[in-house]
């Protein structure tokens, strides 16, 4: 196991198959395809490679750019479709934290609907029904109000694209502060204020039961 820091991205766990890193916000899982572009992918990919020029990096699931927290990388190619091919099976709990405009009401409970993006805008909407897209699933608790803003903890059932954001401001009401794409108006700490706190998974090959977790951002919490 290593622990270490490189450029910004923390590294929270390493073995011969995997590497669990803690990304900031501001910072691309992989490029977008403009050059010299600076993401979590090439910073890992610079490190393994210092120590051996045939080392590689695959990504196993992504997190958004303005998105913080635990981001799973593959060592090689069979890792990486493992824990894809088995996502479902293999990870036992994702929990996220989030600062949102107003407070969720009630103040638990368990959001279901079908999100289908847009291909033109890159906005996804929710669906109360089947609407063609994918069946999403989150559950929500919040843990801290002031009565302007809410801390709110996630933990999805279901991985899909902006599943949090688009849940927490088209079904609850309550945009994640920040979040422009899905209709928040302020942005208290000059970042969107989601983060992935916690995950645990099976490891694929040796099966045992990785758990693990930052805790919250000292700049959520000091809204509160």
């Amino acid at each position: 196991m290593t622990k270490g820091k490189r450029n910004d991205i923390a590294i929270v766990f390493e073995d011969e198959d995997i590497i669990i890193v803690n990304k900031p916000s501001g910072l691309l899982t992989m490029s977008t395809g403009k050059e010299d572009e600076v993401t979590a992918y090439t910073l890992l990919t610079d490190y393994v490679k210092r120590k051996n020029l045939r080392s590689r990096i695959f990504i196993v699931h992504r997190l958004d750019r303005d998105t913080s927290g635990l981001l799973i990388f593959a060592k090689t190619p069979d890792t990486k479709y493992a824990l894809q091919d088995y996502w479902e099976e293999a990870v036992l709990e994702r929990r996220y934290v989030a600062v949102t405009e107003r407070v969720p009401s009630p103040a638990s409970g368990r959001v279901v609907s079908w999100l289908k993006e847009n291909k033109k805008s890159f906005i996804v909407s929710s669906s109360p029904t089947d609407n063609g897209g994918q069946k999403a699933i989150t559950n929500y608790k919040v843990l801290k109000s002031n009565g302007k803003n809410a801390l709110v903890e996630f933990e999805l059932e279901t991985g899909r694209k902006n599943q949090i954001r688009v849940h927490a401001s088209s079904v609850l009401g309550t945009p994640v502060a920040g979040d422009r794409k899905y209709g928040a108006s302020c942005s208290p700490i000059n970042r969107l204020a989601l983060h992935a706190e916690s995950i645990k998974f099976k490891h694929p090959w040796t099966g045992e039961i990785l758990s693990f977790t930052t805790g919250i951002p000292k700049s959520f919490l000091s809204l509160f």
